[in-house]
């Protein structure tokens, strides 16, 4: 049986920690879907078209690597690409808490699906994509968080 996971998250942009985690997660499953998650109660700085294309771009040498976008439940998500499990990064015991309740949630929803929490590297821990956002409203160079294949001054 093909192992499936995904990796889910509004990639708004998506950083270096991002794609630590997928690439690290790569040797323990046969695929992984990176799903751009479109929530409309979410506003999001970038669009969505930037936000595909620039996960594409990142992880366009892993042939194992499909980015897609998906509205809806992370878990509805997951049964219509057939994935068994999903992926989070911790960065700290605040994700931990949130990731917890989640991973409960999806379990209940769909009693197959296994969350996986890797810890984020520790020269990555202070990496989000809010703190990227709010570098770059700010003037401020976000080079050495965002992997290079993201140029947040072109935007699509």
């Amino acid at each position: 049986m093909e192992r499936i996971a995904i990796f889910p998250g509004s990639f708004d942009p998506i950083t270096l920690g991002h794609k630590s985690i997928v690439l690290r997660a790569l040797p323990i499953f046969d695929k992984i879907y990176v799903a751009v998650g479109v929530n409309s109660e979410k506003s999001t700085m970038f669009p969505l078209e930037s936000r595909l294309k620039w996960a594409s771009n990142v992880f366009a040498a892993y042939p194992n690597v499909i980015v897609k976008s998906y509205e809806g439940l992370t878990a509805d998500f997951c049964k219509k690409v057939r994935a068994t499990f999903i992926i989070r990064g911790l960065r700290g015991g605040g994700d931990f808490e949130y990731e917890n309740m989640i991973g409960h949630a999806n379990k209940r929803l769909h009693p197959e699906l296994e969350t996986i929490f890797l810890l984020t590297e520790s020269e990555l821990v202070g990496i989000s994509s809010s703190v990227v956002k709010d570098i770059f409203k700010n003037g401020g160079d976000v080079s050495k968080f965002i992997p290079e294949e993201v140029n947040l001054s072109r935007i699509p």
